[in-house]
């Protein structure tokens, strides 16, 4: 039996002890109208702090309302009750499919110049457009500075998101969109790739040079925008983004990245301690999922299961560490290369 140090426990029992409390604080904290109606005053006094006018400021804040609906949104997301085998039948269904393979053909001009300036595969762009709003259709009716400053002064996470308000103010007063179709999300994610706002500043790109980034009305901004932040985190379009494989009998499942890592720094570390190449990991045994070798090519990739050991396994290349910046999830990341996968297979003529 492996003994863990007094002092360890301790310091892990602090943390929890701090944690909930700090987590109970914040769910007793007493939200009021009169309290955000304050609120919104000193955010406006810091925003002039920061050098934003007083009528861009009144602008920017003229729709501000409290939003408990955000509130609760942020409290109480749900609890993962899903396996891999549950949530992808229902992330990337047959008309999903259908759909995305639709939409690459009608958009492909696009897609294909988008493709050629940034070095990333038309399929991805499409996946994702598709899992983050439905290509489009499912982008968020909330107006996105107020619903910064509602989870703003919620407070369980304040630095957070006053961070994105200023971002969003930048992006008003850059005069990319109006107030009025500045909408997102209840936690402030924009357009139809559902970047934060700091995402937005980040990543977001002019697409066909009319002089505004608009990744809520125009395609050529969403995919540029896209590509562009792929290719910000490292994207090779020689790549794809893994495949499903099978174990071998009595395999050290210690050779796989952690299942939860507890941030995005961490989970990179994991990926460098245990990536090999492809010929390291046909040596141990691992094979394609029809049982066939892995591809003879030099190329490496750790080992990820999304699951446990008994689900769906899977050889993650570079590219799949793109996705992870996009989102840190295993399961939403095996749904992107899930869809663009069925984007490729069988071509599309």
């Amino acid at each position: 039996m492996k003994l863990v140090k007094v002092s360890t426990l301790v310091s892990c029992f602090t943390f929890l002890l701090s944690y909930s409390c700090q987590s109970l604080a914040f769910a007793d904290k007493e939200l009021s109208q009169a309290g955000f109606d304050q609120y919104v005053v000193e955010l406006k006094q810091e925003a002039q702090e920061k050098g934003f006018s007083d009528d861009f400021i009144e602008q920017s804040f003229s729709q501000v309302k409290f939003h408990q609906r955000a509130v609760a949104a942020d409290r109480n997301q749900p609890e993962k009750v899903e396996t891999l085998d549950t949530y992808l039948p229902k992330r990337v269904p047959q008309w999903k499919v259908d759909k995305a393979r639709n939409q690459y053909k009608e958009h492909l001009a696009i897609l294909e110049k988008v493709s050629e300036k940034y070095n990333v595969q038309p399929r991805f762009i499409v996946a994702l457009w598709g899992l983050e709003t439905n290509f489009g259709k499912i982008m968020g009716n909330y107006n996105v500075v107020s619903a910064l400053t509602t989870l703003s002064y919620e407070g369980r996470r304040e630095a957070f998101f006053k961070k994105q308000l200023w971002a969003a103010l930048t992006i008003l007063q850059e005069g990319h969109i109006t107030i009025d179709d500045m909408k997102g999300s209840w936690a402030g994610a924009m357009g139809q790739n559902q970047f934060m706002p700091t995402s937005f500043l980040a990543y977001a790109v002019d697409g066909d040079g009319d002089g505004k980034k608009d990744i809520w009305g125009n395609l050529h901004d969403v995919f540029a925008s896209m590509a562009n932040y792929l290719k910000k985190e490292g994207w090779n379009d020689a790549l794809t983004w893994g495949r499903q494989v099978k174990l071998p009998e009595n395999f050290d499942i210690n050779l796989a990245i952690p299942k939860n890592t507890g941030s995005r720094k961490n989970w990179l570390k994991a990926w460098r301690e245990s990536e090999k190449s492809l010929a390291e990991w046909q040596k141990l045994g691992i094979r394609r999922a029809d049982g066939t070798n892995l591809p003879i090519v030099n190329v490496k990739a750790a080992l990820v299961f999304p699951d446990d050991e008994k689900g769906r396994v899977y050889l993650a290349y570079d590219n799949y560490k793109s996705l992870m910046h996009w989102n840190l999830s295993y399961y939403f990341v095996s749904s992107v290369g899930h869809l663009s996968d069925r984007i490729k297979f069988p071509p599309i003529h």
